[in-house]
């Protein structure tokens, strides 16, 4: 049987995306989402748990994340799951994180009023489409 490696996720942004660019000019947004869950504990008493989601964003993707989302927005993640490894400069230690790697992410509230934006052009904001390097889609798909 195949593996299946694929997330849906909707929740709110805990800061602007911060975008950088890789040497091959490649853009990328790292940002971080907030998933608010409310359930009934044993006693009967209301829970409230928050999971935080790091994503990353490559290219279009990326410039499109900083230029419309920010801090707040609902917004619907569709990707995968990565897990990084690095070794940590002070302790030397093998270090890992998962994260999610957007390949498509969509407005799950409306856009904040801005009287500066015409409502035509608010409610028209495209939605962020995946796109990746070439190189890591392959490997990707190869693993």
């Amino acid at each position: 049987m195949n593996n299946l490696n694929k997330v849906l996720l909707i929740g709110n942004l805990t800061r602007d995306p911060e975008i950088r660019y890789t040497a091959k000019g490649n853009a990328v947004a790292d940002f971080s989402i907030a998933l608010n869950r409310s359930f009934s504990n044993d006693a009967g008493g209301r829970v409230e748990e928050t999971t935080f989601i790091d994503i990353v964003a490559w290219n279009k993707s990326a410039e499109l994340a900083r230029e419309y989302l920010s801090k707040g927005r609902k917004i619907y993640v569709e990707g995968r799951l990565q897990l990084d490894t690095w070794e940590d400069k002070e302790t030397r230690q093998p270090r890992q994180k998962v994260r999610v790697v957007a390949e498509r992410i969509d407005f799950a509230d409306a856009k904040p009023q801005d009287p500066a934006v015409p409502e035509v052009q608010r409610a028209s904001s495209p939605p962020v489409q995946p796109s990746e390097p070439r190189s890591r889609q392959r490997r990707a798909h190869a693993r």
